[in-house]
């Protein structure tokens, strides 16, 4: 991969746009790079290049396919490297962050092709054999989030391009650039026009949920977001797939090895620097072992170094954007105004960038913003609570309803709270993660429809029932 000008892929060609943005580098606020700017006409354009490409690519049987993804998904491994390096320029995460994040983007691809949609024969009618088939829809719209941009986009793509469909890919505006390479990629990769990236600001966005072109809109996103999304397409009736935010609760139960958690419920909260949809946001922990968790918790803060993920040795970086950076600041103002306790962290770090340090803030309560709304930031409250009815009834009292976990010493304890959770993915001495093979997404306002798994992927394809009749 050479450090070539960034360009637009329609069609399997680059090509420039007359208007173009700054690209932020969040370690230190500066402008690095910038990004063209796509217009309307640009986006009919990647439309009838992706429209074309479909005509021919859901004629391809499901092997060939497979085997397409595949050379995708080896092609950008070949260039872990450099699309590492770029993403920690853009988003900030950690160098060997970023090198797991393309791994995994690859993976996503190569592991979505090989689900098997199904189909087939159904039973027998009056008049001959009943058959179900799942139809490619034609063109979809991928809107990617600028937290885990790599991973999320692919995530998407290849749900799309392994149901029969070509794409159309919209980065956020905050992280473009390293999907316009893989636009790039895939260009070299896969039949022309199969997928085409675009990046540009809000207005893009608009056009592609109320272009007639477009079949499908799959968003990753904020709530706030999605519902503007849904609304929008809602004008052509456009399928949609959302995965939204997340207000992810632990419940820590009072006979676990506090020591022995602490590592592991730590780095489910500040991985990415608290910026992922289903990173701990609350911790509801039993009284009798609060007070010890929250100060490991703090002291693990504490240990971390945070920095330009550039660097070597660095835990945590900066938050990608100063929107985001901003709010954040503001949900720990609030905490303060409340009578939280600050046990480590409190604030932003007095350098360049958008740091913020590790937080853990004690005495809470429903109310308070860092409590009720998803900070997607390095801060993170620790509750009291007396039973699990009561962690139970807290955990569920939000809107949100995206990924939970239960931490316990007796595993059918903690089972048996598990299943009392309202969200679409619980997890047990653990939380976070997801594989190809099995759906993800959530109750509530966490999203409509499920990502990823058998049942994600079919989500791209509509149903055709076909009954058969003997001559």
């Amino acid at each position: 991969m050479t450090s070539a000008p960034f360009l637009l892929t329609i069609g399997g060609e680059g090509m420039a746009a007359d208007g173009a943005f700054p690209v932020i580098d969040p370690a230190t606020g500066e402008p690095f790079e910038t990004a063209p700017d796509a217009s309307e006409a640009h986006l009919d354009l990647a439309v009838a290049a992706a429209r074309a490409a479909f005509l021919s690519w859901r004629q391809v049987d499901a092997a060939a396919r497979r085997a397409a993804m595949r050379a995708f998904a080896d092609a950008i491994r070949a260039e872990t490297e450099a699309l590492a390096a770029l993403l920690t320029r853009e988003q900030g995460k950690p160098l060997t962050a970023a090198r797991r994040e393309v791994a995994v983007a690859a993976d996503r691809i190569e592991g979505t092709a090989a689900l098997d949609i199904g189909g087939g024969y159904l039973r027998e009618g009056p008049q001959g054999p009943v058959r179900l088939d799942y139809v490619p829809m034609g063109v979809v719209g991928v809107i990617a989030p600028w937290n885990a941009p790599l991973i999320l986009a692919m995530q998407m793509v290849a749900q799309a391009l392994a149901a029969g469909n070509a794409v159309v890919v919209k980065p956020s505006p905050f992280t473009p650039l390293a999907t316009l390479r893989l636009g790039e990629i895939a260009a070299r990769a896969l039949p022309a026009g199969l997928v085409n990236t675009l990046s540009g600001g809000d207005a893009l966005g608009r056009w592609m949920t109320t272009h007639p072109g477009i079949d499908k809109i799959a968003f990753i996103g904020s709530t706030a977001t999605g519902k503007k999304v849904m609304a929008s397409a809602a004008a052509t009736l456009k399928r949609v797939s959302l995965e939204l935010g997340g207000n992810d609760a632990a419940i820590v139960l009072d006979d676990v090895d506090v020591a022995a958690i602490v590592p592991r419920l730590f780095t489910s909260a500040f991985v990415n620097s608290g910026q992922l949809c289903m990173a701990v946001k609350r911790v509801y922990a039993q009284a009798a072992i609060a007070d010890a968790l929250a100060e490991a918790l703090a002291a693990e803060a504490r240990r971390m170094r945070l920095g330009n993920g550039l660097e070597a040795d660095i835990d945590l970086g900066p938050v990608q954007n100063r929107p985001q950076f901003d709010k954040v600041l503001a949900i720990l103002q609030d905490a303060r105004a409340r009578g939280g306790r600050i046990l480590a962290g409190g604030g932003a770090l007095d350098r360049p960038g958008y740091f913020i340090a590790p937080t853990i803030v004690t005495g809470l309560a429903e109310g308070a913003r860092l409590v009720d709304e998803e900070q997607f930031g390095p801060v993170l409250p620790i509750l009291t609570v007396d039973t699990e009815e009561e962690a139970v009834a807290r955990a569920n009292a939000t809107r949100f309803g995206l990924g939970a976990s239960v931490w316990s010493g007796d595993q059918a304890r903690a089972e048996a709270v598990a299943r009392q959770l309202e969200a679409g993915t619980v997890w047990i001495n653990g939380h976070g993660g997801a594989t190809p093979d099995l759906p993800f997404g959530g109750f509530k306002e966490s999203g409509i429809g499920r990502g990823m798994g058998v049942a994600g992927l079919r989500s791209y394809a509509e149903i055709r029932v076909v009954h058969g009749a003997r001559a």
